[in-house]
């Protein structure tokens, strides 16, 4: 049976939680082109460990979002987006080495340093409102990198350097998304590489694609129609919630025992 392959404890349970926290990550990750992984990876690592979690984000995202992929192409400023991904060449080898390096609980305390870091940039509003030079895009591409083959979370980095141009949001997002699009693929051959991609996560992944595809079509539609400052409160919200409640020492409580 399929509760076997994937050998989880109280498996009904779990999937619901997953589910839950699938559909959460995903509404932020289709309104702002990033965000799933500041919510979606420490509460699935406190749910499964970090070396599922990780992984299974990469796959069910990359898979669920490639639709996005073509519009952005087409808005995205992809001389800057290219510039970035030469940091990701080297960046996100050294967070997947991270991943498949640290003992798990190491590793999930360093993640939930890493998101309640990430959150406390996006709260304070910075913004980098010199020049962008090549050398410093390729410098944050490798930044992101690292937080991504870590812990798929990268985002922050990114939005808070490409916010600070003249860019409209709708460009700002498309790089966003073609980018992440572009280290996706490479952190996936890492992943492959180091044994992390397993049938356990193909098969989390199947089963939790629908609702995460669902939860980015939404989140898509919002962009157009909700307020922007809005949903950006209830993001940093799930986000804030997610990394206080993902802390190795709440175990219990997420688990239910």
């Amino acid at each position: 049976m399929i509760t076997e392959v994937l050998g989880i404890p109280d498996f009904w349970p779990t999937m619901a939680t997953l589910a839950a926290i699938a559909l959460a990550a995903s509404l932020a990750r289709g309104f702002s082109g990033f965000g799933a992984a500041l919510i979606f990876v420490p509460l699935v690592s406190a749910l499964l460990g970090p070396q599922i979690a990780v992984p299974l984000l990469l796959v069910t995202d990359g898979i669920m979002t490639a639709g996005m992929i073509s519009g952005a192409a087409k808005t995205a400023d992809r001389r800057a987006v290219l510039t970035m991904a030469l940091g990701a060449l080297v960046g996100v080898p050294s967070g997947a080495w991270l991943l498949t390096s640290l003992d798990p609980t190491t590793l999930r305390w360093a993640i939930v340093a890493l998101a309640g870091g990430m959150l406390i940039l996006l709260v304070s509003g910075w913004r980098y409102h010199k020049h962008p030079t090549a050398p410093l895009t390729v410098l944050v591409g490798a930044v992101s990198g690292i937080c991504s083959g870590a812990a798929q979370i990268g985002g922050p980095p990114v939005v808070a350097y490409w916010l600070s141009g003249p860019r409209q949001a709708s460009v700002v997002r498309a790089n966003i998304i073609l980018y992440f699009a572009i280290s996706t693929v490479i952190a996936a051959v890492m992943y492959v590489w180091g044994g992390l991609i397993t049938l356990q996560v193909l098969l989390l992944s199947a089963m939790i694609a629908p609702i995460y595809g669902a939860g980015t079509w939404v989140g898509s539609r919002m962009f157009d129609l909700a307020s922007e400052k809005t949903f950006r409160r209830i993001c940093l919200s799930m986000i804030t919630f997610a990394t206080l409640a993902s802390m190795p020492i709440l175990d219990g409580w997420l688990r239910g025992g």
